[in-house]
């Protein structure tokens, strides 16, 4: 029976306005005021409607799933239970963005049943926060349930223009929601609705469902539809991912309030999770003994907290037969040898941590081999590369691999096309994520200041930061970029060094180690070297995607700045009202100078501030700054 939650809307809208004010809609407002979401029906279907500052920013738009299997699943229904609540806590996470996590929001639950039963069927789930709007759809018990379609919509203004990509490491391009066509495009989806009004489209909390993206509606010119990847089967309860719809009056407001994907996700889950630890990675792309050495003994010098050995060091990571659970060097790759039990040794006589590669052929069929094994070694961690991601089927199997790590106290990469729901919060070993278009595809300052106010709204990316890689300057912008950038793209584990080997690392082979990119001891390596991987504050002091951008983080006492340019040189500033008006700062400021002589042409100026200060700045075509401020002594 096709299109039955649909027809459902009549009767709850019939049951829900018995419990409310109005005949005709139903309303959830935030703490502050700021966001509405309306709950509506019209010629028996099911609707809502969102609001920001008393702006519609999602017109009418349609609710449900269409359902293949709807033998449990009745049309005549009851409320069972209506919950109205409101929450206003904060919640300190193992490591983020910010040291402490605001958590408000007003909530509504309406609970169907059968009007022959007792027993629940279904739940409407929805929040209004400080920071937007979520909801989300739960089944108690359902029997088996066959969902073959979401038909969510967001309903967005005929004018409303979006930064879309068809994949998690796909160019983003700007263009009107009407001119997206067949296109089916990546969430989370920034649309700017009006000069001064962006609203951002998401998802929170997929952890065993069909991943969401959006395509346009075949109806409605200006309407997007959810689109999963594949249909969605459940035979016990179940609950949907959240749909979330943040609002702003600036790009940079929604990227401050990022956290709300958190916010809907189940607070941590591990009891003692003092053994997970951010850090700086440099990656070992020689598969040698003596290139390990030498990045660990570059890790000490330089204040790093782990090397990683990339593809390649248990065999071809495309081949089926490759054993993880073996040290067998892929010859296409290195020339080795490669003792690694001896590297790992070494480098927990120094304090580094070890992260292993492991393709998921050999975590397909090897997981519970490799976990336990890698672990006995000393591992501290392990990335998982080119994971299947999508279809429900994959969703759950890789969510249920980043909880069998952390039952064996191993921290987690997932490289490629994962983009992050918030479930880092659950299971803070998840450290980081790719799902963005990195230095590996050598994106301009244009592209990363589109990524900035887009995928950076999901959480964590890995942007594998390169530095001394010809790329940089050929492709990429600046070097004074490279600094702002690691500053600016938020990652626990922060990749630096991408394609560079410290100067006493062996020749390379093939592969990633074909590089002949050296590290040169040039004066910022001072800014990585003090750099921190997460915050106890992150403001976004000004930007537009594409454009530029001005990113201000906090650890402890001291703030780093990052400022990126794009294709139209810039008069920038920064007002530094942020700053303790108690207490004097000095600035170290990190600046693209032609006329300097090193090989990264980067300048370094101290300069003395107070927070009544502002600075003014030029910055050239994808040109960048990066400061260091710590208090005066």
């Amino acid at each position: 029976m096709k299109n039955i939650f649909r027809s459902l809307g009549i009767f709850v809208l019939a049951l829900v306005f018995q419990s409310c004010t109005s005949a005709n809609d139903v309303h959830v407002s935030s703490p502050n005021g700021k966001f509405r979401f309306e709950l509506l029906t019209e010629d028996s279907q099911l609707y809502y409607r969102a609001f920001f500052d008393d702006k519609e920013i999602v017109g009418k738009s349609i609710l449900g799933f269409e359902l293949s299997d709807t033998s449990n699943i009745t049309q005549s229904l009851k409320i069972n239970e209506v919950k109205e609540s409101k929450v206003a806590t904060d919640w300190k996470p193992v490591y983020g963005e910010r040291n402490l996590y605001p958590e408000q929001y007003h909530q509504a639950i309406v609970t169907f049943s059968s009007k022959d039963q007792k027993t629940p069927l279904f739940q409407l789930n929805i929040r209004a926060y400080n920071e937007g709007l979520a909801f989300q759809y739960a089944f108690e018990n359902p029997g088996k349930v066959t969902i073959d379609a979401e038909l969510t919509e967001f309903s967005l203004p005929a004018h409303a223009e979006a930064w879309i990509s068809e994949r998690a490491q796909g160019e983003i391009i700007k263009q009107k929601v009407s001119e997206i066509g067949e296109k089916i495009v990546e969430r989370p989806l920034l649309v700017e609705l009006q000069d001064s009004l962006f609203v951002a489209l998401g998802e929170a909390a997929l952890v065993d469902f069909a991943r969401m993206k959006f395509e346009l509606s075949k109806e409605k010119p200006t309407a997007l539809v959810a689109s999963l990847d594949g249909k969605v089967q459940f035979d016990r309860q179940f609950t949907s991912p959240w749909r979330t719809i943040m609002a702003g009056n600036s790009a940079g407001e929604l990227l401050e309030n990022n956290y709300l994907l958190l916010n809907l996700n189940a607070p941590n889950a591990i009891k003692n999770s003092d053994w997970i630890k951010p850090g700086k990675v440099i990656r070992e792309v020689t598969l040698t003994t003596d290139g390990g050495i030498a990045c660990i003994d570059f890790a000490v010098k330089h204040n790093l907290q782990y090397i990683e050995f990339d593809a390649g060091w248990y065999g071809n990571e495309y081949d089926d037969a490759s054993d993880a659970t073996t040290i067998t060097v892929d010859p296409n790759r290195s020339k080795g040898p490669l003792d690694l039990k001896q590297v790992i040794k070494y480098a927990e006589s120094k304090g580094i941590g070890v992260i292993l590669y492991v393709n998921r052929r050999a975590l397909e069929k090897q997981l519970d081999e490799v976990l336990p094994l890698l672990k006995s070694w000393g591992v501290k961690g392990i990335k998982y590369g080119f994971v299947n991601v999508g279809p429900q089927e994959w969703t759950s199997w890789l969510h249920e691999a980043v909880r069998k790590a952390a039952d064996h106290g191993l921290m987690i990469d997932i490289h490629d096309e994962y983009r992050p729901t918030g479930y880092s919060r659950t299971y803070p070993n998840l450290m980081t994520q790719e799902g963005i278009r990195g230095d590996e595809e050598s994106p301009d300052n244009t592209m990363v200041l589109k990524t900035l106010f887009t995928r950076m709204l999901a959480g964590a990316g890995d942007h594998t930061n390169c530095y001394f890689a010809e790329r940089v300057d050929s492709k990429m912008g600046s070097h004074a970029s490279q600094l702002a950038k690691a500053v600016m793209i938020y990652s626990p584990w922060q990749f630096l060094y991408w394609y560079d080997r410290p100067e006493n690392s062996p020749g390379a082979h093939k592969g990633a180690g074909n590089s002949t990119n050296f590290i040169l001891e040039v004066p910022e390596l001072t800014f990585f070297d003090q750099m921190p991987t997460v915050w106890d504050d992150t403001k976004v002091l000004s930007g537009y995607p594409g454009e530029y951008a001005v990113v201000a983080t906090r650890s402890e006492d001291t703030w780093f700045i990052g400022a990126l340019n794009g294709l139209q040189e810039r008069d920038s500033e920064v007002s530094f009202d942020f700053l303790d008006p108690n207490q004097a700062y000095t600035a170290t400021i990190f600046t693209d100078d032609e006329e300097m002589k090193t090989h990264s042409r980067v300048a370094l100026e101290k300069r003395n501030l107070t927070s009544e200060d502002v600075m003014n700045f030029k910055l050239g075509k994808h040109k960048g700054m990066a400061m260091v401020i710590k208090p005066a002594k």
